[in-house]
């Protein structure tokens, strides 16, 4: 893969830059593919459900409005997402599990952890467009995440 550095040198304005700081937790750092996204708010039913279908390389990208009070994935749920051939996770939210996550041959972007389980009621919505940090996900658009950064295409 290509760093992201580099395609935003290529690219420049074409790719807008991911401005937050977001941790690496999956045993794969650097990773793309066309975005699919979830909306949820401490609620992890949706991407369980997700991750749990073929994800033919896709980056499922989860705006959980930034809560760090309980973890939108665990490693049950990234080891279906690895299963299933999700290239990677971006999580606007906290990730549980990490250690074992690390292990796994999937790409994870988290704002940081919490062992607190997330509620299950199935509340979010699915593949529309969401916007972390300033920065629009578009279902289908391009994604490119490495230790530098996220970008995506405009």
């Amino acid at each position: 893969m290509t760093a992201t550095a580099d395609l935003y040198d290529e690219h420049g304005e074409a790719l807008a830059s991911l401005a937050l700081q977001l941790r690496d937790f999956g045993g794969v750092r650097a990773f793309s593919g066309p975005v699919r996204t979830v909306r949820c708010h401490e609620d992890n039913a949706l991407v369980k459900a997700v991750t749990q279908t073929p994800g033919e390389g896709a980056v499922l990208v989860v705006d959980g409005g930034g809560s760090l009070r309980s973890a939108l994935m665990g490693d049950l749920i990234a080891a279906a997402a690895v299963e299933n051939g999700w290239a990677g996770v971006i999580i606007h939210g906290a990730i549980r599990d990490s250690v074992a996550i690390g292990s796994l041959a999937l790409g994870v972007k988290a704002l940081g952890t919490n062992p607190r389980k997330s509620a299950k009621t199935g509340a979010g919505v699915l593949d529309e467009p969401v916007e972390i940090g300033g920065v629009l996900f578009r279902p289908g658009a391009m994604v490119h995440a490495d230790e530098d950064g996220v970008l995506v295409e405009r």
